[in-house]
């Protein structure tokens, strides 16, 4: 049954991305609607926000769900290919998504993509990406893509888990030199440039970067400080980095960091060549929750491939 007009839709409110956007909606007075591959997942929202299962395998439905809606912001995504999904996949998964966006006569569509997206990488998250917003740019609807670099808050992958490892393990393993650059963005300031972006009607691709630039070691040295560790900080060849992620990812029932991940990280595709759109200095955020910081594990999986119990 289809929604009374005047409200937005967002994928994944009950992860991570998707929540800070939804949350920054309901701030506004909007009504939000969630699509979500976890439907039985706490709604930290009550009944402020609507949950309906995202279905790609009825097209029509997802359609009458979204149909009357403002704005569709899109946090739908993989990190890596595990089992039957995969990247190919979720191109098609999200292909559905926009084609049904626009049946719905969605208004417009805020995608949110990634920094440094290309269709000649050799990596296939940057070119998957890239893919999507070709699907995006060609479907006839309003929309912008806003490129976010490395997202930090409460409640991130990235972050608070090497603020986990450096809380509990004897020496902290940097790939190569250490020198290649990220450039963090802040999870509210994400929401803001999306929320931002859905309020103009001209076609729109920007970066949600912040406005400080790390080198990977220094990054890790700034955390390794805020939460107290006493971690010894070495610098290894990047296969002995991988495969110690890999053997704490054993331990830890998780995927850490994959040899993709790692091979984008030294390239430098987690800094953006716009201008920085984030206000929120990773500095100043860290000296304010470093003690909280990596107290408890995040895990890939749990979020995003285990069903609640």
């Amino acid at each position: 049954m289809a929604v009374t007009p005047g409200f937005d839709v967002v994928t994944g409110a009950l992860g991570y991305t998707g929540r800070y956007i939804a949350r920054a909606l309901l701030a506004r007075g909007r009504r939000v609607v969630t699509l979500t591959g976890h439907p039985d997942r706490p709604n930290p929202f009550g009944d402020r926000l609507r949950v309906e299962p995202l279905d790609f395998e009825h097209p029509a439905a997802l359609a009458a769900k979204m149909a009357g809606a403002d704005s569709l912001y899109n946090t739908y995504w993989i990190r890596f290919d595990r089992g039957p999904t995969t990247f190919a996949g979720t191109i098609e998964n999200t292909t559905v998504l926009v084609r049904a966006a626009a049946a719905a006569g969605v208004r417009r569509i805020v995608h949110i993509s990634v920094t440094n997206p290309s269709r000649a990488s050799p990596l296939p998250y940057y070119r998957g990406k890239a893919e999507v917003e070709d699907v995006i740019a060609g479907s006839g609807l309003s929309y912008a893509v806003v490129r976010p670099t490395v997202v930090f808050g409460r409640g991130d992958v990235l972050i608070n888990n090497i603020a986990w490892l450096l809380r509990r393990i004897p020496v902290f393993a940097v790939p190569g030199r250490g020198d290649y650059r990220l450039q963090p963005v802040f999870v509210e300031d994400l929401a803001r440039i999306a929320l931002d972006a859905a309020a103009r009607s001209d076609p729109l691709v920007i970066a949600a970067a912040g406005p400080e630039v790390f080198a990977f070691d220094e990054l890790v040295r700034l955390i390794a400080r805020a939460v107290g560790s006493r971690a010894r900080i070495v610098h290894v060849r990047p296969w002995l980095a991988r495969a110690t992620a890999r053997l704490i990812g054993w331990a830890v029932h998780d995927v850490l960091m994959t040899r993709d991940e790692v091979a984008g990280l030294m390239a430098n595709l987690l800094v953006s060549t716009q201008r920085p759109t984030g206000s929120t200095r990773f500095t100043d955020w860290l000296a304010a929750h470093g003690d909280e910081l990596g107290r408890a594990y995040a895990s890939e999986l749990v979020r995003h491939f285990r069903r609640t119990t």
